[in-house]
């Protein structure tokens, strides 16, 4: 029997990161979601699952390196062969820079920027023995500029979309599709809905980016071919300054 193709999604979260796991699951791939706490995933594997999708959950650190070889091992020797990887761990924190510390700083980056990397590495190793795959690191406008408040946040996606560019050189003449979508807005999710309820309800005239919509992207991503490859789209509401 061939090898399920699998899904990972680093950073299966309540919003985009579920519903990129949705959006793949539906094309019937294995889906592998991880968060920090295996129990924070179990709404999400269970809608996947009634929906007759298979979705291993994983508790894994994403900052660990021992954690993530042992990820991607056990994944590719017990589950299948994976096709297709999301980073997508959010670490938005805002604090003046004289309020920014030490231990802020470096985990903002842990969680932004060396997890990426972890995870990039250890995808790229599975996949270049095969010549194809696809790697995403999720963006934001952070990505692009380092606004008031923003130093320890924009400092850490700054060093993801350098690390994006750099696998990608690299990477996409092996056959590897490196892509880095940039999220410029607000996204509907319980945590905008509760500290900035004005953005939010811009809900209704479609101001804020609905995360299903964002999942359509990534899948369209994942399938497009190796003659026209993206490897950095934005997206954003149409009522977005830019």
């Amino acid at each position: 029997m061939p090898s399920p193709q699998v899904a990972v999604i680093i950073g299966a979260g309540d919003a985009t990161g579920g519903a990129i796991a949705r959006r793949f699951a539906r094309e019937g791939l294995t889906l592998c979601v991880t968060r920090r706490q295996q129990a924070a995933l179990e709404p999400l594997t269970d809608e996947i699952r009634k929906a007759g999708g298979v979705v291993p959950p994983f508790g894994c650190d994403a900052r660990e390196e021992a954690q993530m070889v042992e990820l991607f091992d056990h994944i590719e020797r017990d589950i299948g062969e994976i096709a297709v990887v999301v980073f997508n761990i959010g670490a938005n924190v805002r604090f003046s820079i004289t309020e920014t510390t030490t231990r802020v700083y470096r985990k903002v980056w842990e969680m932004a920027a060396m997890s990426g990397f972890l995870t990039g590495r250890e995808a790229a190793r599975v996949m270049l023995p095969r010549g194809r795959g696809t790697i995403i690191f999720t963006g934001a406008t952070a990505s692009l500029r380092g606004s008031s408040g923003f130093s320890a946040f924009s400092g850490a996606k700054f060093a993801l979309r350098a690390l994006a560019q750099s696998m990608a050189r690299e990477l996409g003449p092996q056959g590897i599709h490196v892509a880095h979508p940039i999220i410029d807005g607000a996204i509907d999710t319980d945590f905008i809905r509760d500290n900035f309820p004005e953005r939010y309800a811009l809900k209704d005239q479609d101001g804020i980016l609905n995360p299903e919509h964002i999942a359509e992207q990534y899948w369209q991503l994942h399938c497009q071919p190796r003659d026209s490859w993206t490897h950095e789209l934005d997206l954003r509401p149409w009522l977005e300054t830019f």
